[in-house]
């Protein structure tokens, strides 16, 4: 058993190893910012979609939670308070991320994206 030459062996294959990584690393650069803006623009629609909706239920339920408390007992009236603060909180959470996402997103993709709501007047806010 000659140790030595089997770690020799072990050195030439890494070498080609790690060459091969590294040029499969650097092809795959090439394509990483068009799908990092698609990536974004993906999060930026999801975002929008999702929020708008979760931010009005949040609010409804927060006053339904409210009203029925106000009828209850003292304990449960303090309870539903806190509930309904918290919804309306997560409500108000909500609609900042809801309205600074696409400038968010903007900012991250830098000036060389083009923000299609103002130059064509599109209802979009994430039509990048």
């Amino acid at each position: 058993m000659n140790i030595v030459s089997y770690i020799q062996k072990i050195n030439t294959i890494g070498k080609y190893l790690l060459v091969a990584v590294l040029a499969l690393n650097i092809l795959s650069l090439s394509f990483a910012q068009s799908a990092i803006g698609s990536a974004l623009k993906d999060l930026c629609l999801a975002s929008q979609t999702f929020l708008g909706g979760a931010i009005m239920i949040m609010i409804l339920l927060a006053g339904a939670t409210y009203a029925l408390g106000q009828v209850l007992g003292a304990e449960t009236r303090a309870r539903a308070t806190v509930w309904a603060t918290a919804m309306m909180t997560g409500a108000l959470m909500g609609a900042l991320i809801y309205l600074l996402t696409p400038l968010l997103i903007k900012a991250l993709l830098g000036p060389s994206a083009t923000f299609l709501p103002a130059a064509t007047g599109s209802a979009d806010p994430c039509a990048f």
